[in-house]
Order: structure tokens, then C-alpha cells, then sequence
């Protein structure tokens, strides 16, 4: 299962005049890093824009019937799918963990969908909500491993590189994969991907390894957001046929990386957002000289009073 770019762009047309076109941020002085602000996108994360994809194309299809949408979700995915609902009228379920953030459940709850937590971790709330779709007839949107959701995520990658053509890097956060697939997708032959996971939460450099998919444990302050227990297919799909740059990042990077983001550019990132200018930080990717890299700050769902 793989996605191509004629599927982003596909996506993009479809999703045209429902999502927002984020801005490019251009650096200052001698930096040469560029920052796509994808916080600023509708609910605060890139999720909406797969999301709008998922469920437009499902409308097309004729396949939203009155059980509606049905999703898991650690937050992030919850909250698109649950704003897309709205604004299309149909109704939606969410299932996310014990562990979710109540920022983001209240949130969903304040979209109109119905929330239902279980387990104490996305998969858990994934089999709940796998086993609603098919007892209740819903449609089921996968929060990263879905064709539709990752081609509408790689949008935001078509947006960066007409923007500024001349890109040479676009650094992205990993959890799922699903962004990840995406902007790979849309990047292929014009742009190398660094792909960014928490330590703690390896699931990219563990596939890589075993040559296949295999579970992880979860935890760290990026788990709400990058919790996946294994890549996605799509993901591992993407990085067999062009591998990433992979790098790992600490948690301890992951928050200083946070603040600098609020510090420096006022941007009040999520953890799992921050990850990715992380590995720049850090030094965990080094770009080459006059290599031009742009930063996904994916999402701002988070508690502003944490920044200060």
C-alpha cells in the first residue's frame, strides 16, 4: 500500500476552500530554516486537512451513511475528524485513551462528537473504535494509516514547495507516519524528508531495523501525539522506496526545543510538534552547508500556561 504524489494532489484539489493555506515562515538574517506553520492550520494541527480528505472522498462515494465518522485518536486526529464532521453535518465518534489530554477531549466534546474513552493507549481505543465501525456500519478514518488521510497531510508539503521551490530538506515529527507518508509523497525527487521520532517512541527506526512493522512501548511527553505502538504501512512503504533521514531525539530535547520555539518565534507548539526542530537543536541532522530545510510545526494543541 503506497501513496504517490498525483494522490496529494488529488487530495489538494479536493480539500481546496476547507483548509487553510499555512504560512511559510522565512528566516532571518544568515539563518537558512525555514518554519511551514501548520499550527495554524483549523483545530491546530495538519490532521484536518487528511481528515477533509478522508471525508469528502467518502462522500463522494456514498459511503457516510447516518452512523457518520468513526475514529481513534490520541487527540489530534479526534479533533480533526470531529471538526470536519461539523462543518460537512455528519455525525462523528471518537475513541481516545485514559490518557488523553482533557485540552483536547474537551475540545472534540465541543465539536459535537461523541468522545468514548478505553484502554490506556491508542491501540486500545483503535480496536473499540475498528469493532464500532463494523457493528454500527461507520465509516472508519484511521488516524495516519490511510491512504486518503496521509495524501491530504502531504498537501501541506505542495503548499511548502510552491512557496519556496528551492527547499531542499522538510524536516517532519513521526509517530504514525501518516505526515510522514505524505510529504514524502509529495516531496519524491525534489526534496529530501528528515523524519523525527521521540527515543522513547521508535516506531520508524524499529521497522527499519526489523525490516518490518513491529509494536514499541509508548511513552514520553510526546506519547499524546507520536503514540503510535508501530509505523503504519504507508509509512514503511514510503521508507523503502526512497529512505529517510532518521534521527532520534530525547525528551529532554523535545521540551527545550518547545520552548525555544515560544521563545524565539512565539509559537506555542505541542511536544510532539517541537520534535522536529529538535533534531536541528540538537544536531541530531546537520544540514550542509547552504542546504535549505524547512521545519513542520505540525500542531499547537497544548496548555500555554506550560511555556512560560
Amino acid at each position: 500500500m503506497t501513496i504517490t504524489r498525483d494522490d496529494v494532489l488529488a487530495a489538494r484539489d479536493r480539500i481546496a476552500g476547507h483548509v487553510r493555506r499555512t504560512p511559510l515562515l522565512a528566516p532571518s538574517g544568515r539563518d537558512r530554516l525555514w518554519l511551514k506553520c501548520e499550527h495554524l492550520q483549523h483545530c491546530g494541527v495538519f490532521k484536518t486537512r487528511g481528515a477533509f480528505n478522508r471525508q469528502l472522498a467518502a462522500r463522494e462515494r456514498g459511503e457516510l451513511g447516518e452512523a457518520g465518522i468513526v475514529v481513534a485518536s490520541g487527540g489530534n486526529a479526534g479533533l480533526a475528524q470531529a471538526f470536519v464532521a461539523r462543518e460537512l453535518g455528519v455525525r462523528a465518534t471518537v475513541f481516545v485513551p485514559e490518557t488523553a489530554p482533557a485540552v483536547k477531549v474537551e475540545r472534540i466534546r465541543r465539536y459535537g462528537a461523541d468522545v468514548r474513552r478505553v484502554g490506556a493507549e491508542f491501540a486500545e481505543a483503535q480496536e473499540a473504535a475498528v469493532l464500532f465501525a463494523q457493528e454500527q456500519g461507520a465509516t472508519f478514518a484511521h488516524a495516519y494509516d490511510q491512504p486518503e488521510v496521509a495524501a491530504g497531510a502531504g498537501t501541506l508539503a505542495e503548499e511548502l514547495l510552491e512557496d519556496e521551490p528551492d527547499i531542499d530538506t522538510i524536516v517532519v515529527a513521526v509517530g504514525g507516519g501518516g505526515l510522514y507518508a505524505g510529504v514524502a509523497a509529495a516531496a519524491r525527487g525534489r526534496a529530501r524528508v528528515v523524519a523525527v521520532e521521540p527515543r522513547l517512541i521508535p516506531t520508524l527506526h524499529a521497522a527499519m531495523a526489523a525490516g518490518h512493522a513491529v509494536d514499541v512501548d509508548v511513552s514520553g511527553v510526546a506519547a499524546d501525539s507520536l503514540g503510535a505502538r508501530r509505523i503504519g504501512d504507508l509509512a514503511l512503504a514510503a521508507a523503502r522506496a526512497e529512505p529517510p533521514v532518521a534521527v532520534l531525539v530525547d525528551d529532554d530535547d523535545i521540551v527545550a526545543a518547545r520552548r525555544h520555539l515560544w521563545a524565539e518565534h512565539r509559537i506555542a507548539s505541542e511536544h510532539g510538534a517541537a520534535a522536529a526542530m529538535a533534531a536541528l537543536l540538537t544536531g541530531a541532522y546537520v544540514p550542509a552547508a547552504g542546504e535549505r530545510v524547512a521545519v513542520v510545526v505540525c500542531g499547537a494543541n497544548t496548555d500555554p500556561t506550560t511555556l512560560a
